[in-house]
C-alpha cells in the first residue's frame, strides 16, 4: 500500500561504491548486489519523493554548505578511469528553494550554513543515484560535510534536517561503511568484518541513546581506524541517524566479499511503506 504523502519518509545511509562504477562494465558486474539494493529503495519508500537531499562523503566545507544550482553540472572527482567516464551525465534538476529551506533549518539550529550556487554533482551522488532513480527525474540537492569531521556536529545536522522528512524530502547519507584505500581486498576481510559487525550492533541492535553515543565514540570500535583512517565516508551515517534519532534501523544491504574481501553495509532508519 502506498504511504500517504503526509507520512515522514525514512532516511538512508548508503555505501556508494567506487568512482563511476555504473558506467564501467567490469566494475558494474562486481557491484550487482549493491546495485540491486540501491535499485530497491524506491520500492521500499513506496512513492517518489518531492526531492532528495544527499550528504556526500566527497564534499567538505568550513560551514555546512548546500548546493543551489538549478541544473547542477557534473563534477568528475575521480582519476584513472576510462575516458568515457568523464563524459557521463546524470541530469537531475537541482532545487534552489529546497537549498534555501535547508540553510534556514541549519541557521535556526545554530549550525554554520552556506550556499553554493555553482557546485556540481559529485560521484558520491551520481553513481548511486543512477541506480536509485535512473531517469534522473527527482530534484536533488547535495549538502556538504563540515571540516573537522566531528561526529556530534553531523548528528546535530541530521536533527536539524529532520523536519524535511515530513515535507516529502528523502535524506540520504552517501559514504561507505569501510573506506581504507590502502587496504582493500583479502587483507581487509578481518578488519572490515570486525568493524562491520560493530556497526550493525550499534545501528540496528542498540537503543537510540546508546546508538547515538556509540556513533559519537566510533573510534573505540574494533578496527575503527583500519576501517576509516579518515572518517569522511562514515559521517553521512551520522546525518541519517540524527534525522531519525529515536527510530528503528534495519540493514538493507550487506555483503562480505565486496571489492575482493570487504564487509560493507547500508542502513534505513524509520518506517518504510514496503519494508
Amino acid at each position: 500500500m502506498t504511504t500517504p504523502a503526509t507520512t515522514r519518509l525514512p532516511t538512508y545511509f548508503i555505501s556508494h561504491g567506487g568512482g563511476p562504477w555504473p558506467w564501467v562494465p567490469e566494475m558494474r558486474s562486481r557491484y550487482a548486489q549493491l546495485e540491486a539494493a540501491l535499485a530497491d529503495m524506491p520500492r521500499q519508500i513506496g512513492r517518489k519523493p518531492a526531492a532528495v537531499l544527499m550528504v556526500s562523503a566527497h564534499w567538505e566545507e568550513a560551514a555546512f554548505t548546500v548546493q543551489a544550482h538549478p541544473q547542477p553540472p557534473m563534477l568528475y572527482d575521480y582519476g584513472g578511469f576510462p575516458p568515457h567516464t568523464y563524459q557521463v551525465r546524470y541530469d537531475a534538476p537541482g532545487a534552489p528553494a529546497l537549498a534555501q529551506r535547508v540553510q534556514g533549518l541549519l541557521q535556526a539550529a545554530g549550525l554554520p550554513a552556506g550556499i553554493d550556487a555553482q557546485r556540481g554533482f559529485d560521484h558520491g551522488m551520481f553513481s548511486p543515484m543512477v541506480a536509485i532513480y535512473p531517469q534522473a527525474d527527482v530534484p536533488t540537492v547535495q549538502l556538504s560535510l563540515l571540516r573537522g569531521l566531528d561526529p556530534s556536529a553531523h548528528l546535530a545536522l541530521g536533527r536539524a534536517l529532520a523536519p524535511l522528512r515530513g515535507e516529502d524530502v528523502l535524506i540520504v547519507g552517501s559514504g561507505l561503511s569501510y573506506h581504507n584505500l590502502r587496504a582493500f581486498g583479502p587483507q581487509a576481510a578481518a578488519p572490515s568484518k570486525a568493524f562491520d559487525d560493530w556497526l550493525d550492533r550499534t545501528v540496528v541492535g542498540s537503543a537510540p541513546a546508546e546508538r547515538t553515543q556509540g556513533l559519537i565514540d566510533w573510534e573505540r570500535a574494533p578496527a575503527a581506524r583500519l576501517a576509516h583512517p579518515r572518517e569522511e565516508h562514515l559521517l553521512p551515517l551520522m546525518v541519517a541517524v540524527g534525522a531519525a534519532e529515536g527510530e528503528a534501523a534495519v540493514r538493507v544491504y550487506h555483503e562480505q566479499a565486496f571489492m575482493g574481501g570487504l564487509a560493507v553495509s547500508s542502513y534505513r532508519l524509520g518506517d518504510a511503506a514496503n519494508a
